[in-house]
């Protein structure tokens, strides 16, 4: 016989679901704060934040400690995954810079095969027929389609997200399903980040293992935040390229 005082089993699970969402509202705010870096300034932070609260409610909601999975992890990838949605419904880059985007996945592919290595700036630019700088400005023009292609995720059979830079980041915990489709992708990853050239994989490295953000880097290397920005962006061109060509 139970005391009338006490919670049901469901009022105690609603308040682990309230304390959940209650302790990782931080985690919210930083991956909004990580993820809007180097955005257009058009875009709303608050939509941003608004929707990242629903993916950790989502979170919360699905959340099934019996799978060993941490919350934080699980939370993580989905809070990401609607950040990712939010950014995709506003169509940040418009048609002809989506071609421009493809234009230079294409050029860096068979400079590659032509050259049986990663083809410097220099070399990019002559085989787009533009000077250094405008190709530059091309790295700065499509810096969020290659952040949002990277971030770009599936589900796994439990229905928690998995993406690109889970694989490139440190997890806390994936459970089973999770490591059998990153292994591979994993391996493959590895193998093209280290034959970078190396202050890409350098950037690399400090922004997705290190957790450094752009200035951060810039200092390390010596050089502007927005060089580091366009360095990270050829970096994940070159990424993108070999995981879809990994996938196919």
């Amino acid at each position: 016989m139970t005391d009338g005082n006490d919670p049901s089993p469901g009022t105690c699970q609603s308040t682990d679901r309230e304390q959940l969402i209650l302790d990782h509202i931080p985690l919210v705010r930083y991956l909004v704060s990580r993820m809007s870096a180097k955005l257009p300034p058009h875009l709303d932070m608050q939509d941003l934040l608004s929707s990242a609260m629903i993916g950790l409610i989502n979170a919360a909601d699905r959340f099934d400690p019996s799978r060993g999975v941490l919350f934080k992890t699980f939370a993580e990838q989905h809070v990401r995954g609607t950040i990712l949605d939010e950014l995709r419904s506003y169509d940040v880059l418009s048609r002809s810079m989506r071609d421009k985007y493809k234009r230079l996945e294409r050029k860096l592919h068979e400079l590659e095969n032509i050259l049986g290595r990663h083809p410097s700036s220099e070399e990019v630019a002559v085989a787009l027929e533009m000077s250094l700088d405008d190709y530059y400005e091309l790295l700065d023009d499509v810096h969020v389609f290659t952040f949002i292609s990277l971030d770009d995720s599936w589900e796994g059979d439990d229905g928690s997200p998995l993406c690109l830079a889970d694989v490139l980041c440190e997890s806390d915990a994936k459970n089973p399903q999770q490591q059998v489709i990153t292994m591979q992708l994993a391996e493959a990853l590895g193998q093209a980040i280290d034959t970078l050239p190396e202050k890409e994989r350098l950037a690399v490295t400090l922004y997705y293992n290190e957790d450094f953000n752009l200035k951060e880097i810039g200092e390390t290397l010596g050089l502007t935040e927005s060089r580091i920005s366009q360095i990270i962006s050829q970096a994940m061109v070159r990424l993108r390229s070999r995981l879809r060509l990994h996938k196919n």
